[in-house]
């Protein structure tokens, strides 16, 4: 079984205990069992649900566009790395214990599911409906937010790019088939492990302080307090596992208040309190809304083509992994349907050093994950049982592989056999799919909502400083005169 299963499992089993456990000094706020159904039914909870599987399948569609595209988006790994250095590596050297890499490579999926999931349902059983609402609408949309810096700005993990950066998350035996074909590894920025967990606590506040309730008195804040506690040692076990970058962190929770904004604004609208849903709207004000949110959007679309140009322009200049003396590393090769091909390019920068690469199955690749490290001398053995090719790079030398096997992810795991961790190869990998103009389109519009919505929070806070209205005020705007 998959680690996301095992997970799965164990948050079904905890949520009922859950839910009792956080409400002992509630207990009139608990829903009875004989009315979960009415409740469900009442208030259109199933839509929830229905939420959930809908942001699954839009995250399979954004990680399905995500490589293809990459021979034209390449990654700004370079640039972060320019600013902070090896801040991340000091950390991980810093605190490095087996036993605290194997309790937050738990906790890094486990929690992280865990609110998601939970946090839903606790609002739901403890009659929150407004907040039940909202961290549903926290997952959706935070991440619909995060999809075109996830396509379009992407940054390789720390341990890409770090010389002597452990990738303790995503080179460990169990965990590596999972995070490989479920994460390519670039989606650095922004963090959703601080962003959505950043989201809820913001939607906390917002909702108490638009009550006037203070958060310590708040019937919820042991629920609030655990949230925060755990998103506080998110941002500790980000940088440490090799995965996010420091200034993932702040840019998580800017994406995570954007998101809890635009939730916070339109739920009152959605849920009919407050007039019906397009109460007050004429044709004046939609062309206003149109006018100024599809400025905003325009100029991020913009931004965005600017972006791909440039990369586009200096592709021939770019590195995409860096691996240091006496380490390996990997780049993943995502599944292919029948008929389909891979064409990967690989070009060693360097000017002395020989790389050494092949291509294997990532579910024939985990003998040789552990604690962060790949056994090089594993990976061979593995490759010699199978007759498969260990392919040299000499310096500036440059290579093209075909993957023609459907329905396989596989690794392209790459070796520096260089004896001094500062003695690191630059690598060039363009990995070509073979539909990137129609792929490019598609994510292109898969971007607008996020787009639109940032339009929307930005003309939102404007139009509530010109009222001298409070910007966590909530009422919808054809009710402003009247009140």
């Amino acid at each position: 079984m998959s680690p996301y299963t095992v997970m799965m499992g164990i948050i079904l089993i905890l949520t009922p205990v859950t839910c009792w456990v956080f409400t002992l000094g509630n207990k009139e706020k608990r829903t009875p069992l004989n009315k979960m159904f009415e409740v469900i039914h009442e208030k259109r909870y199933y839509l929830h649900a229905l939420g959930y599987i809908f942001i699954i399948k839009w995250k399979a569609l954004t990680d399905k566009y995500n490589e293809p595209i990459k021979i034209r988006t390449g990654n700004w790994t370079e640039l972060i790395y320019s600013i902070e250095g090896n801040t991340t590596l000091w950390i991980q050297q810093t605190f490095e214990n087996a036993w605290l890499t194997e309790f937050l490579n738990f906790h890094y999926l486990f929690i992280y599911l865990f609110l998601i999931y939970i946090t839903t349902v606790y609002f739901a059983y403890v009659g929150e409906r407004d907040m039940t609402d909202k961290v549903t609408l926290n997952y959706l949309l935070i991440y619909a937010i995060a999809v075109p810096y996830y396509l379009f700005v992407n940054v390789e993990v720390t341990s890409s790019w770090i010389p002597g950066m452990k990738a303790l998350l995503y080179h460990d035996g169990w965990y590596t088939v999972f995070y490989a074909t479920h994460d390519p590894l670039d989606n650095a920025v922004p963090s959703l492990h601080v962003a959505i967990p950043f989201g809820i606590i913001l939607l906390n506040w917002l909702h108490c302080k638009e009550k006037g309730i203070k958060m310590r008195e708040w019937a919820h804040w042991p629920y609030h307090l655990f949230i925060v506690i755990n998103t506080i040692l998110f941002i500790f076990t980000i940088a440490y596992l090799g995965i996010h970058w420091l200034l993932d962190i702040p840019l998580g929770m800017a994406v995570g208040a954007l998101g809890a904004l635009f939730i916070h604004y339109i739920q009152p609208r959605l849920r009919n309190d407050k007039g019906h849903i397009f109460e007050g709207v004429d044709k004046q004000k939609v062309k206003r809304h149109a006018m100024w949110e599809g400025a905003i959007a325009i100029l991020m679309f913009l931004l965005i083509i600017t972006a791909i140009s440039y990369q586009d322009e200096n592709m021939d200049d770019s590195t995409s992994m860096r691996v240091g003396g006496g380490h390996s590393n990997f780049e993943i090769l995502k599944s292919i349907g029948y008929g389909s091909e891979i064409s990967s390019s690989i070009t060693n920068l360097d000017d002395s050093l020989t790389l050494q690469f092949t291509v294997i199955w990532v579910d024939a690749s985990t003998p040789a994950m552990d604690q962060g490290v790949i056994d090089w001398d594993e990976i061979k053995n593995i490759q010699s049982e199978n007759n498969a090719t260990i392919y040299s790079l000499e310096p500036g030398e440059e290579r093209t592989i075909s993957i023609t096997e459907e329905k396989k992810w596989h690794l392209i795991i790459f070796h520096n056999e260089a004896e001094d961790v500062d003695d690191v190869i630059p690598i060039r990998i363009i990995n070509d799919y073979g539909n990137e103009e129609e792929t490019m389109y598609k994510s292109l519009a898969l971007s607008l909502p996020s787009l639109w919505m940032t339009g929307f929070v930005v003309y939102r806070v404007v139009r509530l400083k010109k009222a001298n209205r409070s910007l966590i005020d909530s009422t919808p705007s054809h009710l402003w005169e009247e009140e």
